[in-house]
């Protein structure tokens, strides 16, 4: 990827365009830009590294609360995501390997844990991450190796979702959200609604679902591919990576 001098974005910079990714910021000499990489790397990272300590590690909530805490910041410390070289594997990969490692040590990291101020507290919504734990079906066996991919996927998901939502109340397209809400983000165990149900009920004509749908599934795939470039460290594993998401090369 091109190193341009920020991380920057349309829109306000809610969305980033620019080539320099989150990976490479993190290693980056500018305070202000490696602060803003590493925010968004923790963005990206936080719940799945939460939600594996809980279930390949079972350690108990507050446990995992305070080990995610110690690892990002430790990994401040320590500049774990600049040693990441992108030409022998993902980066989502890597980071469960120091994630692996810093567990494996957990004496240490208990000690620094008791130690209390050693490390940041960070503002995440660790009983949002708990609360989806207990709703959820947790894996056994073999299936917890996959556990952390799984987690990533949903959660860059839903933070694409998110932005998709923040971005459609700023624009005036508030039910091209809804419609894309209830149409592509129903629980896929309940009755689809078609197109038509969906005109009825929201009061417009059935081209207009359409088109409406067609926008919000067309900004959706453009924020999530943002978001994925963000946290790839090269075209090659934003490649990779969106055709493990989407099943499709980006265009």
């Amino acid at each position: 990827m091109a190193g341009e001098a920020g991380l920057g974005g349309d829109r306000g910079g809610r969305f980033p365009t620019t080539h320099l990714s989150a990976v490479e910021g993190a290693a980056c000499a500018d305070p202000a830009l490696r602060s803003r990489s590493l925010e968004i790397l923790i963005t990206a990272y936080w719940k799945p590294v939460y939600k594996y300590i809980r279930v390949k590690w079972s350690k108990p909530h507050e446990d995992a609360r305070d080990l995610t805490q110690a690892f990002f910041t430790l990994a401040m410390e320590k500049d774990y995501f600049a040693s990441f070289n992108p030409s022998l594997g993902r980066f989502r990969t890597f980071l469960r390997t120091c994630l692996d490692g810093f567990l494996a040590n957990e004496d240490k990291a208990a000690r620094r844990i008791k130690r209390g101020c050693e490390f940041i507290h960070l503002p995440l919504e660790f009983e949002t991450a708990e609360g989806e734990l207990v709703a959820a079906e947790i894996p056994s066996g073999e299936d917890l190796d996959r556990y952390f991919d799984a987690e990533w996927v949903r959660h860059l998901f839903e933070l694409a979702v998110d932005a998709l939502r923040a971005e459609c109340d700023e624009r005036g397209k508030q039910v091209h959200f809804r419609l894309f809400e209830r149409y592509d983000l129903e629980d896929p165990g309940a009755s689809r609604m078609t197109y038509q149900d969906l005109a009825a009920q929201f009061g417009l004509p059935a081209t207009t679902v359409t088109n409406h749908l067609a926008f919000a599934r067309r900004e959706f795939r453009r924020i999530l591919l943002e978001k994925l470039r963000q946290i790839t460290a090269s075209d090659e594993e934003f490649r990779r990576e969106a055709r493990y998401l989407l099943g499709t090369d980006p265009r």
